[in-house]
This record gives structure tokens, sequence and C-alpha cells, in this order.
């Protein structure tokens, strides 16, 4: 893609820019032709990739250059976008939120810096991804694992940054410290990585003061050079409990079945629930089943559920740990899904290895044939039946609506339930892409309605879903940027970034 250059920037001084960057990390890792630039923009994307195309990529190899990257883009006030791995499918890949953005890939900081089994934890750059994790823990036989999400492609620091989840639930809630460079190149330590020799930097949360590792997480306020990651122990058994719920209204029942077994902790993680939707996406293509533009009818779904011998709504309940333990916390689940249901549940157990990562489900994107593109919807709401069967409910009419097919998935973690919603599409399919763009934006105006926000989204809705978020005349989005502007005054770091805008680029606010 031809170059697009950050508002206000000359072709002069951008160019002067570039050569101070190649000073510090290389010629080589000063990736700006219109290939390297076609390599940073979002392959999913549901809009114009003009809307979020950087100007260029530069890769430092190390702490050292990543502070003088930062004083160069403050000398001549160049936006950066830091990214770890650029992975992030379905919220904007490698591609900045403003376009014109220089991207920072992190990527060549891949160190796997230590992985205590003793302690169970790990400390990475942001350059690791999970397969790198999971292959290194497997060749040293360390007899700990790590939650991996859906796309094993991604980074353990990017996706824990994002809030990224697993079946053992939010990453982010297994962050202890993290070392930091803010905007000024000042290079900080959270926790008790504070203190200079800090033995218990990856093993307490929090240091003397305030707590920064949660305020760092989904924002622009500095970039993560390493961070320290709680694992779990391997497991000696897994049993899973086999659920095939046939009616769409089973979830109310089975989210209160299943709720108080999570709050107690017989069930751990996050319980997913999703639709039979799931199981067709991926190995089969749309046009096998429905040729029309609008949204699957009730009659396919019934072939899918027969074709794939599933359920309208499917598990499974997962239980994790010593055999002994396994089997006195099934007898709880199995009683308590006997209180609100006659359906069979099987059980199948097997030893703890855990599964590698894959990316396998990335096949779902081929659904509607040509360049395929998805993005989620994901609120927030209390784990109530009534309540995660109406917001299922309210949205699968909204789908249908919009004439676009239903998948969705609940997880559940005993207080709240996250509801991610697919959106699958034909990124060449212009008249399709209005629909999704309509439909993501209702979604949103409903989930504010019942006063439910998106926990996560795409970087063409964030300044949307920010502006939800608005008790007090948007006070936290004010808070936020305060802190922003005292942090990063020239406004250098991923401005726009989940709707937080620097004051240099604060006019950009709703631009796409």
């Amino acid at each position: 893609m031809k170059r697009i250059l950050p508002p206000n920037v000359s072709q002069t001084r951008f160019a002067q820019a570039l050569r101070a960057f190649a000073g510090v990390v290389g010629q080589d890792w000063v990736l700006d032709t219109d290939t390297d630039r076609d390599t940073y923009l979002d392959a999913y994307s549901p809009g114009l990739e003009e809307n979020h195309a950087p100007a260029a990529a530069i890769a430092p190899a190390d702490v050292q250059q990543v502070q003088a990257v930062l004083k160069i883009a403050n000398q001549y006030r160049i936006p950066l976008w830091p990214i770890s791995r650029g992975k992030n499918f379905g919220y904007g890949g490698a591609s900045p939120r403003m376009p014109g953005t220089v991207v920072l890939d992190m990527g060549r900081l891949n160190r796997i810096i230590e992985v205590n089994a003793a302690r169970g934890y790990c400390i990475v750059e942001p350059g690791v991804g999970f397969f790198d994790l999971f292959e290194y823990v497997q060749a040293n036989k360390i007899p700990l694992q790590l939650g991996i999400p859906g796309n094993g492609w991604g980074s353990v620091v990017g996706n824990a940054l994002e809030r990224g989840f697993s079946g053992m639930g939010d990453h982010s809630n297994n962050i202890c410290g993290m070392e930091l460079v803010l905007a000024d190149g000042e290079v900080v330590r959270t926790g008790m990585g504070a203190i200079g020799n800090g033995a218990a930097w990856p093993l307490f949360k929090h240091g003397f003061g305030p707590s920064w590792d949660q305020l760092i997480v989904q924002s622009n306020f500095a970039i993560v050079t390493k961070l320290c990651l709680w694992m779990r122990p391997t497991d000696e058994m897994v049993m899973n409990i086999e659920v095939k719920l046939p009616r769409p209204e089973d979830l109310e029942w089975y989210t209160n079945a299943v709720t108080p077994l999570r709050l107690s902790g017989v069930l751990e993680g996050f319980v997913r629930t999703t639709s039979h939707m799931a199981s067709a996406t991926v190995p089969t293509l749309r046009r096998e089943w429905h040729t029309g533009r609008d949204s699957i009818p009730d009659n396919v779904i019934a072939q899918i559920m027969q074709r794939f011998n599933v359920g309208w709504w499917n598990g499974p309940l997962v239980l994790s740990g010593p055999a002994e333990v396994c089997e006195a916390r099934l007898k709880l689940v199995l009683a308590q899904l006997a209180k609100f249901s006659n359906l069979e549940f099987p059980v199948t157990r097997s030893s703890g290895a855990q599964r590698g990562p894959t990316t396998y489900p990335l096949q779902m994107t081929n659904w509607f044939g040509g360049r395929g593109g998805h993005i989620g919807f994901s609120p927030a709401m209390p784990s109530d039946g009534r309540l995660v069967q109406e917001q299922f409910e309210r949205t699968r009419r909204r789908y249908i609506e919009f004439g676009l097919d239903y998948s969705g998935t609940f997880y559940n973690d005993g207080r709240s339930s996250t509801n991610v919603n697919l959106i699958l599409f034909d990124r060449d399919d212009a008249e399709q892409l209005q629909r999704v763009h309509g439909l993501f934006r209702a979604l949103v105006a409903d989930a504010k309605q019942m006063g439910y926000g998106e926990y996560r989204t795409h970087i063409s809705y964030m300044d949307d879903v920010a502006a939800t978020f608005d008790f007090n005349n948007h006070a936290m989005r004010r808070l936020n940027e305060r802190v922003k502007d005292t942090l990063d005054p020239n406004g250098v770091l991923a401005p726009g970034r989940n709707g937080i805008w620097p004051a240099a680029y604060r006019n950009q606010r709703g631009k796409v």
C-alpha cells in the first residue's frame, strides 16, 4: 500500500525520522516499502484497508533500541503503534487505530527469560508466541501449562495485555509484574520489581503503593518489554462432561445450573457454552448449507445439528487436577445438572497432558468464500439465566434483521458472563459489509441500553465502544486521557487505542 502519513507530518520530516530510526535499528529493520506496509494491514478487516494503514514499521532488537526509537519519535512527533506479534486477529491484527501511525514491531524481543516450575511462573518478552512457550515447556519437561487461546499464533504478552482468555480464564489475571518503557524512554518495573533486586517480582502481585499492572492492560500508557505471568501445574487428570442442549431456550436453565458451581469453585476457569454454528463454520462452507442472503433458517440449523451430532448449545464442562478431587467434583456437577434436566451427560477421562496451540479455528473465515473476515462483539453481563437468555434472543434477532448467521458463545465465570458473538463476512461483498457495520452498531446500542459493555473490540469500533462508558459525562475517558497527556505529552504511543486519544490527536476521535 502507498504511504499515508500521520496527521500534520510532512514528507520531509517523516523522511528525516526514518533515517534517524535506521541509525538505531539498522536500515534492514525500517520496513518502508509498499509490500512492508501491506504486511501490517488487517487481514480480516471489515472496512477499507487505508482506514488503518501504517506509514511504515520499525523493529527494534532490545530495550535500549526501544528507548532510542522513542526519543526520535518525540523529537519528530511521529506516532507509534506497538505490537507484540501482530496476530490480534478479529481485533485489527497489526494495524494501527490511526492511519499513518508507524508500527513498532516488538517481535524481535523474543526471549523466554525464565520458566520456574517450583513457583509456577514464566518471564517472557513480547515476541514470544504460544507455540514458542509450549514447545519450550515440552522440550524441557517442565510440569507447567499455560492457558492457550483459540488462535495459537499470537503473543503470550500481547494476549494477556488484551485480556485474552482460554478455558483457564482471563489471562490478564495471571500477570504479576512487568517491565515498561514509558513514552519518554524511562524504564520502569512494576510491583516487587521496583526493588532493584526484587526477589518476589513474579510472585507477589502488588508492590508498595499503587498497582500499575492492570492500569497498563489495554492502555496506551507504556510499552511492555517483559512480562511475568503465572502458569498452572500440569494436571493429573482431565474430565470432559459432554453437554448438548437441544433447544435454544435451554441456555437459561443451564446458566442457572452451572453458575453456582463456578462461583463455589467446583468448576474452574470459564464455563463455555457455544452455539451449533461453531461446528459448521470451520470444516464446511456456507454454500453447502444455504445460498440465500438471509440468515441461515431453522431447518438448516437442524441439518447442521444432525450432521455434526451437536446440540443447539454445546459444552463441554471440564474438570481437571488430582484424579480423586476430579471424581468428587464430578458427583457434585452431575447432581446439580440432574436438578434441572433429564439429559444424559457422558463423561470421558484422560491424562492431564496439555494439547498444544493450533490455528485451525481460523478456517472459519472461509465460511462465505472469497477473502473472509471476522470480528466479534463481546459484552459482559451478570451470570443470570434469564438475562443471558434474553441477551441471546435479542442478539440473534439482530443477526436475522441484518441477514447474517448467528454464532455465539457465553463464557461464565460465576459472577459475569461474557457473550462473544462472531460475525463472519466476505470482505469483497460491499453490500454485506454495510450490513456488518449496521449489525455491530445495533449490538453496541442494545448492550448499552441494558447496561452491558464490551470488554474488547476491533480498532474500527474503539471510539464507539469507549463512548458507551459514559458515567458522569465520560469521566473515565477523561481520567484516562489526563493520565495519557501526563505520561505521553507528545502523544507518540498508540493514539486512539481503546478510545484514549492524546491531546495532539484528540481531533481524530470518531474518524475511521
